[in-house]
């Protein structure tokens, strides 16, 4: 069979790349190797019949060696790279003549070398480390899921006699879910003592691995197929990943900063209930002191490490940073963990994505999701850009990457053309209520304070109404009317948030905008609140930002109902002095009388 005969193709994933229309075994292979193809199988397609062959038969051989390659000589690639034709049994962990291998290799080039294999016995990678240690490369197109291992080990030397395994080798199995961490010392080019670490179910006594050590690897003696079947039963039966019904996010929160003690617990308090907001099941709370933020992982990478392991360990699906993280450091994080990472503003975007229920709030809340996902659309490779080819080269042409962010930026256009169009209509009828001379009040106030309760109760609406926070994001406008007979427009509006995220602010101006025309603000705040002062600060800072701080404001201390005496008493104390402050109940209708009659007053003076 002749290989010029034929068109390879290389299946990378669900992507296809045609590689050679003819040309020999040769060509063929060192232009897969140029292109960096990382192949499972090839496929050699003549006119009439289709030939599969796998990566570890002879005809067509596609080899990388990951890590450390600099300083190899190709003899010695071509001898790493034998390496991908041993298979070993499924139900053994590892073999005599693996490890007699892997040490002739690692005391040959005075370096630690490793392979991942997996659990068919396929070796699916060489690496190449230093003397010290090995890194292990991007593994994440392999098996993943809450509660579920990798579906590969990692069987690498330790050149001279150590101690065993090393905290980073226990750390990297924690933390990309391998299914077990093998080493094996190297003396006298003699493969000698293996060590064997595996992770653990949840137990009462909190250890997180199990290590077994063998003097040879011929004495290993584990049946690893059954084996490695059943711990990972039992880590997802433990671990609770197993859920009936829907199945719920389980997320571990985390809060890294200089702020003081009661500043990050208040703030971590708030996160805990956005998360509750967006159905998130919270397992943890990590509060971390920060001076100095790490510009790559935020904070150190040995204290991110522990966050990490006990998140996976919980049985978290994702951790949530309160802090904003920039681009870099949500990448370099999600590298390190198989797990979801986001931070709070993308929390606070994904329940407006929930919320939204209008044609207005959806383009807006879509809007801020491409402005936020647009600067983190990292690609990974060299071919960054069309434009790299130089004088006299192509250039790789123009990139995935390249592609996704064009995209981004046409529907962030296209989106921005409709929300102009939006507020043009809204502007409109704005002028026509003007001219109509009917005075709008609009109720602002921190999230979750019962703003949609309190237009329910003034005009008999149905609005949706929950004890969470921005249960509701479009606007609504009823019209009232006082005894006095003067008829008013009261308008609902999205509510506030301490550091209220910028692309939301951004995306939503067309909402915000309708408070320009307001003749009076009833700024709802939440009496039971232990935070209420701060969320009042807020609030005012927001006003203040958008140049509306000289809008008449009546503040109302609502939920008073649910406060004993000597909480009431406190916020008695907070507005003291102040006309304009009242306590109300929007549930019971405790107060909304008297309120009535001071919103007809101070509309009389504006």
């Amino acid at each position: 069979m002749r290989a010029s005969a034929f068109i390879f193709l290389v299946y990378t994933g669900s992507e296809k790349c045609v590689v050679s229309r003819h040309h020999t075994y040769d060509y063929c292979r060192s232009q897969l190797i140029r292109k960096s193809c990382d192949c499972q199988f090839v496929i050699c397609r003549s006119q009439r019949k289709e030939y599969f062959i796998l990566l570890q038969e002879r005809f067509l051989k596609i080899a990388k060696i990951y890590g450390e390659t600099k300083g190899l000589s190709p003899g010695q690639r071509k001898d790493l790279e034998k390496l991908y034709r041993r298979r070993i049994d499924r139900k053994s962990l590892i073999t005599a003549e693996l490890a007699r291998q892997l040490a002739d290799r690692s005391a040959a080039l005075n370096r630690q070398i490793a392979v991942l294999i997996d659990r068919k016995g396929s070796v699916t990678h060489v690496i190449a480390g230093d003397f010290h240690s090995i890194t292990i490369p991007d593994i994440s197109r392999f098996r993943r899921g809450s509660g579920r291992l990798r579906g590969l080990r990692c069987i690498h030397t330790h050149l001279g006699r150590d101690h065993g395994l090393s905290l980073e080798d226990l750390t990297d199995m924690a933390l990309l879910r391998l299914d077990a961490m093998v080493a094996v010392e190297v003396q006298d080019n003699l493969p000698g003592t293996v060590h064997m670490g595996h992770l653990l179910p949840p137990n009462p006594a909190g250890e997180r691995w199990h290590i077994d050590t063998f003097r040879h690897a011929s004495q290993v003696d584990i049946p690893f197929e059954g084996f490695i079947l059943e711990l990972e039963q039992e880590i997802e039966q433990k671990s609770g990943s197993r859920q009936t019904g829907l199945a719920v996010e389980r997320a571990m929160l985390v809060h890294a900063g200089p702020a003081p003690a009661d500043e990050a617990e208040r703030s971590l308090s708030e996160l805990r209930e956005l998360a509750r907001s967006a159905g998130v099941e919270v397992v943890e709370v990590i509060r971390q002191r920060v001076i100095r933020y790490n510009p790559g992982h935020l904070m150190g990478k040995g204290k991110l490490r522990d966050i990490l392991m006990q998140g996976l360990y919980l049985g978290a699906t994702m951790i949530i940073f309160d802090q904003e993280l920039s681009p870099v450091q949500v990448n370099n994080i999600a590298r390190m963990v198989d797990l979801k990472v986001i931070d709070r503003t993308q929390l606070i975007l994904d329940i407006f994505a929930r919320r939204a229920r209008s044609r207005g709030g959806k383009l807006q809340v879509e809007l801020a999701q491409l402005r936020y996902l647009l600067p983190r659309l990292v690609g990974r490779g060299t071919a960054m850009s069309r434009l790299m080819g130089g004088i006299g080269g192509r250039g790789p042409g123009e990139t995935k990457l390249e592609v996704d962010r064009r995209r981004v930026k046409q529907r962030i256009s296209s989106l921005e053309r409709e929300l102009k169009g939006l507020r043009k209509g809204r502007r409109e009828r704005r002028k026509k209520r003007n001219r109509a001379g009917m005075p709008v009040v609009s109720i602002i106030g921190y999230t979750n304070a019962g703003k949609s309760t309190l237009l329910n109760r003034l005009t008999g609406s149905d609005v949706l109404a929950e004890n969470r926070l921005f249960a509701t994001l479009d606007p609504t406008t009823r019209r009232i009317r006082f005894d006095s007979g003067t008829e008013v427009l009261l308008a609902d509006t999205v509510g506030f948030i301490r550091n209220m995220p910028a692309d939301i602010r951004t995306a939503f101006r067309s909402t915000l905008e309708e408070l320009e025309d307001a003749s009076l603000f009833l700024h709802v705040v939440d009496a039971s609140s232990p935070f209420k002062k701060e969320e009042i600060s807020a609030v005012e800072d927001i006003l203040e930002e958008m140049n509306l701080s000289h809008v008449p404001r009546l503040v109302l201390f609502n939920k008073a109902d649910t406060l004993k005496p000597n909480v009431s008493q406190d916020t008695v104390q907070v507005q003291s002095g102040r006309p304009d402050r009242m306590e109300i109940s929007a549930l019971t209708g405790m107060g909304l009388g008297k309120m009535k009659e001071v919103m007809d007053n101070m509309l009389g003076r504006v």
